[in-house]
């Protein structure tokens, strides 16, 4: 039986501040998922820098 979409769980973005869903890709590791995209994970590299 398929889950709705409504029901996913939801995660803001440290570096762009938006929510962004779980996906399916990150089924398995779901709790170390931070970044919505590759780029906010590289803004977010760099801007420590």
């Amino acid at each position: 039986m398929a889950h709705k979409k409504l029901n996913l769980p939801t995660k803001t973005c440290p570096v762009c501040e938006r929510p962004f869903a779980w996906r399916k890709r990150w089924e398995r590791d779901w709790d170390q998922v931070i970044y919505c995209s590759d780029r906010c994970r590289r803004d977010a590299a760099s801007a420590r820098r």
